[in-house]
Order: C-alpha cells, then sequence, then structure tokens
C-alpha cells in the first residue's frame, strides 16, 4: 500500500431541482413479469421513482446511513441523496486523478461499506481504493498487484469471512484501455483482499464489471461486460474457486450491457443490462425486468432491504421491494 496525498473538498449542496420539479422521462419507466414468482419480491402494484436527475454518469451506489452515497462517472464526483431527491456533494474529484480530463470514465465507481464505518471507494482515475468518511476526507486503502498498478477499480463486494473481492477491468484507462500504454497487468483481473495480501483469483475474463454473493457466501458472481454474460463460481473455505458456470448471457439488444449485479437474500440475481435492471435464479430463469427510459449501470439495495436503488446515466430511480434486499457486509443503515 502506498501512501498519497489528497485533498477532500467539505461538503457543498448540489442545486438541483425536487424530484416533483423534475422533468417526466422521455418513455416510461415500467416493470414486466416474466414469472408470477416477481410478486413475491416487487408487488404487483409497485412504482419506478425517479429520485433525483441531472447528473453525467452514475454508478456504484450504496444505501450507507440513512442515505444513497452515488458516483458520477464522468463528472468525477461522489454524491448523495436522500428518500425526498435532496442531494448532496460529498467529494469533487472523486476519482483522484490530478487535472483530470473532461468527460472521461475516470471518477469514483464502486462503494462499499468498510468494518469501521467508513466507505471503500474505487477511484478508476487514480487506479485505486481509497476510504471515504462522511466529511469526505479520503485515505489510501490498495493500489497495487505484486508491485503493478491496478487498471481501474469497478466494483467490490466483502465475503463472509472478511475478505474484500474486486473487479478491476480497463474502464478509467482512458487512452484505448487495454491499448493504454499506461496499462501495467496483462490482464483484467478478479481480485482478493485477504489479511492485508491482494492476490488475482481470476484473471481469464474480458471486462470483469458487476459482482456479487449468495446469501451463503459459497457461490462468487461476476458479470463480464466484454462477454455480455454472467458467470458462477462456487466457494470454499479461505476462497478457493471452482469451477465457473454460466448463469445468463444477455441478448443483443440496445440499452446497456452487463454491468452492476446484486444478490438478494432469497439468492435470486438483480443485475443490470440492455433495457434496464433483469431479476433472475441462481440458475438464470428470468423473472421479470425492470425498464428504464436510460441506460442502467448499477443496482443497490437499501432501506432495511425495502429498496431497490438504480443508477442510469443521469438520474437516480428507486423501486419499493418486498424487503428481500441483502444488505452489503459491514452495512450502516
Amino acid at each position: 500500500m502506498k501512501a498519497f496525498g489528497f485533498a477532500a473538498t467539505a461538503i457543498v449542496a448540489l442545486a438541483a431541482a425536487s424530484p416533483a420539479q423534475q422533468p417526466a422521462p422521455a418513455a416510461p419507466s415500467r416493470i414486466d413479469r416474466t414469472d408470477p414468482a416477481l410478486d413475491a419480491l416487487i408487488a404487483p402494484d409497485a412504482k419506478v421513482e425517479r429520485v433525483a436527475t441531472g447528473f453525467t454518469f452514475t454508478e456504484g451506489p450504496l444505501w450507507h446511513q440513512g442515505k444513497l452515497w452515488f458516483s458520477d462517472v464522468n463528472g468525477d464526483k461522489l454524491r448523495t441523496v436522500d428518500r425526498q431527491g435532496n442531494v448532496v456533494e460529498l467529494l469533487d474529484n472523486s476519482g483522484g486523478l490530478p487535472n483530470p480530463p473532461k468527460g472521461k470514465s475516470i471518477g469514483s465507481n464502486g462503494l462499499v461499506p468498510a468494518a469501521d464505518g467508513k466507505v471503500l471507494m474505487a477511484q478508476m482515475g487514480a487506479r485505486r481504493i481509497v476510504k471515504v468518511d462522511a466529511t469526505g476526507k479520503v485515505t489510501p486503502f490498495v493500489d497495487r498487484l505484486d508491485g503493478k498498478r491496478l487498471n481501474s477499480p469497478n466494483d467490490m463486494v466483502y465475503a463472509p469471512d472478511g475478505s474484500l473481492w474486486i473487479t478491476d477491468p480497463p474502464f478509467g484507462l482512458f487512452n484505448g484501455m487495454d491499448k493504454d500504454p499506461a496499462k501495467e497487468l496483462p490482464f483484467n483481473p478478479v481480485l482478493r483482499y485477504a489479511n492485508g495480501k491482494l492476490t488475482a483469483p481470476i484473471t481469464d475474463l474480458v471486462l470483469p464489471n458487476g459482482i456479487g454473493l449468495s446469501p451463503t457466501g459459497d457461490t462468487l458472481y461476476i458479470a463480464d461486460f466484454g462477454q455480455a454474460t454472467i458467470f458462477a463460481y462456487p466457494m470454499a473455505p479461505g476462497g478457493k474457486l471452482g469451477a465457473r458456470r454460466t448463469v445468463f448471457t444477455f441478448p443483443k439488444e440496445p440499452g446497456g450491457g452487463a454491468d452492476g449485479l446484486k444478490v438478494d437474500k432469497r439468492g435470486n440475481i438483480w443485475a443490470t443490462g440492455p433495457g434496464g435492471v433483469w431479476i433472475m435464479t441462481a440458475d438464470g430463469k428470468q423473472l421479470g425486468r425492470i425498464r428504464l427510459p436510460e441506460v442502467a449501470a448499477n443496482l443497490a439495495f437499501g432501506e432495511g432491504g425495502n429498496a431497490l436503488w438504480i443508477t442510469a446515466s443521469t438520474s437516480v430511480y428507486r423501486v419499493p421491494i418486498k424487503g428481500v434486499g441483502m444488505l452489503p457486509r459491514f452495512a450502516k443503515q
């Protein structure tokens, strides 16, 4: 772990319209029900609500201490929004890159609560993971694998044993991704951090992106953006992985790709893909889809597991659910 200097910004209010003042989406949101089993997860009369809008490209949602924390990847900011749609800018230059180029995917991305009450944040620009507190103060966490700089950490999940799993695609390497001369790793890994050591248990995926774990922690799920596929790996104690299996391959449709994913208390997978959020069983049987007028990038369970929050392009959306949301390890509601 390398020490970094970083000036955190003060909390400033973001001038944003209230939900009542926001313009209507270009197309209506809706919930498609492929299987009756979806009614046990989302009530038949549930509606999709756009809570806040006006951002650049929203990502990395985390419900933490009564608010949704989220990243604006291209806007290079970390923000929070509450249930009433009040938005606060917590951190400017959240990607940690000096003199950041405008409009590039170099801001912060995935967020996960840490054991000490702070939040781990993936910085795509600085190619590292840091800790950030409620005041916006940033401290380093990890930035290298075997002496080589990470690509651009994307998303994270804590396993029941306390190990941290991280996807590390090259999206933040804005001079050609895999062809960027600054890339040091020869692969795009899924990493594991445990007992102060970072390893790379998976190195053969194309663009590992979303990540999640089964309720018992014995199955690791990875969404590979490059293959438009969700893969599952059996996980033994100590983090040893078995042979992967294909859970689901998204059809070639417009409106997004295999990006973020979460697993609910019953083991169902909620994953962003073409047209919105796809909900499926652990075996890939489709239960339904939450369709949005914008490209959905990631999602998080919040409010005690009673709500699904979705980051989608310029906006943040919320869907009430039936208490099935599995909260992250170390979550502080």
